[in-house]
């Protein structure tokens, strides 16, 4: 089955220092998928490799058919791929709604995402959106980084670390939005240190280890000892 994101043999580069070893995945039409690891698993690598940030020095990134590995990172984006980036990056001088409407200068296409459609996601916008973004508790900042990417109208949305930082009752708000995501037409990556969240949201998952999968499958395939084994990189004779 051809997948709406297929990725093959993916290396990737940090100057001289290889990050990504022949990395290979297939995203289909409204799916989650989670990528587990510990820190320095290259799952941001991996993030920033499909956004055109990290340098692509070998394999494929296709999106419908189309090859991106080469394509700048405005291209990529303008091409259908967002990302809500780890640490959400908003831009401290602009309002709540001047956050958003930046990512609506590279839709094309598809109009779905709209403000009001952003503020009916995530209520509690509407009554920040005159405010700094940077003003907002972290979850709120969170939320805007998540309706600035879609407001661009992705076909696939990259979510890097959502929870890091965040209390338990905010990261389930968060994550209580992603079926709407789903409904809009958008397939899913989600970055997560946290396995029982990832497990919970997820269609399929793969875990990192130094630049490579180790272990991937649907999360109800997947033992907490095969999980566990993978995500540290535990070898049994």
């Amino acid at each position: 089955m051809t997948g709406l994101l297929e990725i093959q043999g993916l290396t990737a580069h940090y100057g001289d220092f290889k990050a990504l070893f022949g990395v290979d995945l297939i995203l289909e039409e409204g799916q989650t998928l989670a990528i587990i690891g510990a820190n320095g698993a290259g799952k941001t690598t991996l993030m920033r490799a499909i956004t055109g940030i990290a340098r692509v020095s070998g394999g494929s990134i296709r999106l419908k058919g189309r090859d991106l590995a080469q394509l700048s990172a405005p291209d990529i984006l303008t091409a259908g791929i967002a990302m809500v980036p780890e640490g959400r990056r908003l831009f401290p001088s602009l309002t709540v709604e001047e956050n958003l409407q930046i990512g609506a200068h590279a839709r094309t296409g598809n109009r779905f995402w709209t403000l009001d459609r952003i503020f009916t996601l995530f209520p509690i916008l509407r009554e920040r959106r005159s405010q700094p973004g940077t003003a907002l508790s972290g979850g709120q900042q969170q939320m805007v980084a998540i309706g600035r990417a879609l407001m661009s109208n992705p076909t696939v949305l990259l979510c890097d670390e959502l929870s890091l930082g965040l209390a338990p009752v905010v990261i389930r708000e968060i994550y209580a939005a992603f079926p709407t995501i789903r409904d809009s037409g958008a397939a899913i990556i989600v970055v997560e240190q946290d396995i029982s969240q990832a497990l919970k949201v997820a269609d399929h998952v793969h875990c990192m280890m130094e630049g490579r999968i180790t272990l991937s499958g649907r999360p109800q395939e997947l033992s907490r000892g095969a999980i566990h084994d993978a995500y540290f990189g535990v070898k049994h004779a």
